[in-house]
């Protein structure tokens, strides 16, 4: 299967157009068009209907092995063209907006760095591809346990910091005078669901076997300080890292005492990184312990 076809394929299906997939491509649409009945032909199935342009079924099932496939090729790709490349001085560190604790903001260098805030999906692939040298990724688990994290490439992962992990509360909320607090106490609380800036809802179900944490406010974005100015609004509970819920005027953190579980940061990278990322990676795992 030819990738530059699949590439083809994958726009006009995301575009759901072949005049825009061939402006976005740089090819006209003629040649576009040639793409998908080739790869028609190759697979011997019909991937798209014309009007509307949408995947057929055999196109939807092409879709689900098409972006694991050419992300592990473009992340063979900068691997090569890592191995081959001068080492830079510069450094970009793709991070989660709550993996950058106080342990990985006092290894960074003083000056030179990039940092790219993306979400958990996003992190790993960039490393993949060479467009971060280094990633940062956190996450609940259980202590000293690794994080799962998704399957784009082969990289080297090392786990740089743990920390206890706090409730969020409004300030007048009855639990806030509380000590601690345990999940299964707040399995029918009103929540934010706030995947790409708090510690995913998904990852407290399956820490409680399923629980129903019910979505009281939905956010899409990366950005804590607009997620705990929801919290302290009273739209809904969210948890966090100890460091990233102190002291948040109106708020009250409350440490999550069961389960027993922590905040994990993990540091990414592919290959043997140079420069300023080799320096990074050094200064994180030694202060971890290797």
């Amino acid at each position: 299967m030819d990738p530059h076809l699949l590439r083809t394929y994958v726009t006009v299906a995301r575009l759901a157009s072949f005049s825009e997939a061939a402006r976005e491509l740089g090819y006209t649409q003629s040649a576009v068009s040639q793409h998908i009945a080739a790869l028609e032909q190759d697979l011997g199935a019909p991937l798209l209907t014309r009007r509307p342009v949408a995947p057929t079924t055999a196109g939807e099932r092409l879709l689900e092995h098409a972006g694991p496939l050419l992300l592990r090729l473009d992340a063979a790709r900068a691997d090569v063209v890592r191995l081959a490349a001068a080492p830079q001085h510069g450094l970009t560190l793709a991070t989660t907006p709550t993996a950058l604790g106080p342990a990985v903001l006092g290894a960074l260098p003083p000056a030179g760095v990039t940092l790219r805030v993306l979400t958990r999906e996003e992190v790993p692939a960039a490393v993949a591809t060479g467009t971060a040298d280094l990633g940062l990724v956190d996450g609940l688990a259980a202590p000293s346990d690794p994080l799962r994290l998704p399957d784009v490439a082969p990289l080297t992962t090392h786990g740089v910091a743990e920390e206890p992990v706090s409730v969020l509360l409004p300030a007048g909320h009855p639990l806030a005078g509380r000590p601690g607090l345990r999940l299964d106490d707040l399995l029918d609380a009103r929540w934010l669901d706030a995947p790409d800036a708090a510690l995913p809802l998904a990852q407290l179900r399956a820490a409680t076997g399923g629980g129903a944490f019910r979505t009281a406010l939905r956010y899409d974005g990366t950005d804590v300080r607009t997620l705990t100015a929801l919290a302290a609004a009273g739209h809904g509970l969210t948890l966090l890292p100890r460091s990233a819920a102190a002291d948040v005027p109106g708020t009250v953190a409350v440490p999550l005492t069961a389960p027993r579980v922590i905040h994990r940061t993990e540091l990414l990278h592919g290959g043997s990184p140079g420069g300023a990322a080799a320096d990074v990676v050094r200064r994180l795992t030694a202060a971890d312990g290797g």
